[in-house]
């Protein structure tokens, strides 16, 4: 007869736990060592430093883009139409848009003159100013008295300055700025900082607006136009009328 015994089961051992990250003697774990306060500092700064140099130039491209899509025509003391080009007193495709709209604006009742602005270029016979004065003059049947040119300046800057004095001496308080849709936003600003009360009603017609690369061309170009006037106070050099050799059709 074989005896059979029962033997109670052991129980399994549980796995040793790792202490190795505890200090030796205490038992106690060892947390991170916290980083130095002028590490967090550093990047912190840098990290800030990135986001406005990356976000800052964003959000004008945004603005820019926002203030191209409207078309501000509040009833106003005058119409200003921006320089552009113009040959040997003839206005350029892109100035004779300008005159076009302004002159639109004006037999609907906007405001009861236009201001023409532009000076000219080393060895031009003619100022932006006076070609598209004549122009709404002899073409749009503009009475003489209604259009008054202001021949300086051969970047925008330079030329609100010279239509802000000009505002003082008639009495003249706000303007409706004609110009292309992108560079509304920056000639609003320039403007308002010469004391004009200024809105925007840009072109839809011209190069600026032809193809989805040239806008964005002409965004970013405007972008950093805006910027170098807010944080430079300086002019920006305006784009070539003709982006990658397009050539609008003349509205005459």
């Amino acid at each position: 007869m074989t005896l059979e015994v029962e033997l109670p089961e052991t129980e399994r051992s549980e796995e040793p736990e790792d202490r190795s990250d505890e200090r030796p003697g205490t038992g106690r774990k060892r947390g991170r060592r916290p980083r130095p306060r002028w590490f967090v500092l550093t990047m912190s700064v840098v990290l800030g430093l990135v986001a406005i140099v990356v976000l800052t130039p964003l959000a004008v491209g945004w603005r820019v883009w926002y203030q191209a899509r409207q078309d501000e025509r509040p009833t106003s003391d005058a119409i200003i139409v921006l320089g552009a080009a113009q040959y040997n007193g003839v206005p350029s495709p892109t100035l004779k848009w300008r005159l076009q709209h302004a002159l639109d604006l004006y037999r609907a009742g906007v405001a009861p003159r236009i201001v023409t602005v532009g000076g000219k270029q080393p060895g031009d016979n003619f100022t932006e100013a006076a070609s598209g004065r004549r122009w709404l003059v002899d073409k749009g049947g503009m009475p003489a008295d209604r259009v008054i040119a202001v021949p300086v300046g051969r970047d925008t800057l330079e030329s609100m300055k010279a239509v802000g004095r000009e505002f003082r001496r008639l009495g003249l308080d706000s303007g409706v700025i004609v110009t292309d849709p992108w560079h509304g936003l920056r000639s609003k600003r320039m403007a308002e900082d010469n004391g004009i009360e200024a809105a925007a009603s840009p072109t839809r017609s011209g190069p600026s607006v032809q193809t989805r690369d040239t806008q964005l061309q002409y965004i970013v170009r405007e972008a950093g136009g805006y910027l170098s006037y807010v944080l430079l106070g300086k002019s920006w050099k305006p784009p070539s009328e003709t982006i990658k050799g397009s050539t609008p059709p003349d509205p005459s």
